[in-house]
């Protein structure tokens, strides 16, 4: 199938539906052998508004102005052709270190075995650029070989000039992750252009798979 705007427009019209939450591994539900795509970020970075905004919904994925609310891996169907996963946020300084280090490892464990993961996107927030928790994502998806995308989001809520500031120094790093992709998104859910150019990236990884 030639992927056209028409065809990524298709996808993310199509109905999108809450799956399950798993706390743990072994509560990961049966997901058809379908394309996985996976969002994971610092709490508070804009995931749940992304994904909403990604498939047309505002209240699909919960919203919340309290960070480290999303405590389990979601898991959403859109339209029997590929599973987007909510990851937990992680880096929220206010709860126990021993939650912390629970969420970690099973994130960590989640991706490291999963033959469906096509594609992870790891959000930052463009006001604040990369933190060390990013960089320690990047080094254990390098570890795996899980192909990662990052993706700025917030863009809106900078001015170009900061915003511009940030792009460098995170481009002057990029190089030294061997399973990032070279070329990071920009993003607001207020900016349709850059919501499509998503949507486009994270079509093309689930229909190499479908092929």
């Amino acid at each position: 199938m030639e992927l056209t705007v028409q065809v990524v427009e298709k996808l993310f019209s199509s109905p999108c539906e809450f799956v399950a939450g798993a706390q743990n591994l072994s509560q990961v539900p049966d997901l058809n052998g379908l394309p996985e795509v996976a969002f994971v970020g610092r709490s508070n970075v804009g995931k749940s508004s992304i994904i909403n905004s990604l498939v047309n919904r505002k209240s699909l994925v919960r919203v919340s102005s309290n960070p480290g609310c999303t405590r389990q891996m979601n898991f959403f169907n859109l339209n029997n052709k590929l599973i987007l996963v909510d990851l937990p946020g992680y880096g929220f300084a206010k709860i126990s270190k021993k939650e912390s280090h629970e969420w970690n490892n099973t994130i960590t464990r989640y991706l490291k075995g999963r033959r469906e993961m096509q594609k992870v996107f790891v959000l930052v927030d463009s006001r604040h650029g990369l933190k060390d928790t990013d960089r320690q994502i990047f080094r254990f998806l390098d570890d795996s070989a899980m192909s990662y995308h990052l993706v700025l989001t917030k863009s809106d809520k900078t001015n170009s000039n900061d915003l511009q500031k940030v792009q460098d120094q995170i481009k002057s790093e990029m190089s030294k992750f061997t399973a990032l992709y070279p070329e990071m998104l920009v993003t607001s859910v207020h900016d349709s252009a850059s919501i499509m150019e998503l949507r486009n990236e994270i079509a093309k990884a689930s229909f190499r798979y479908c092929k």
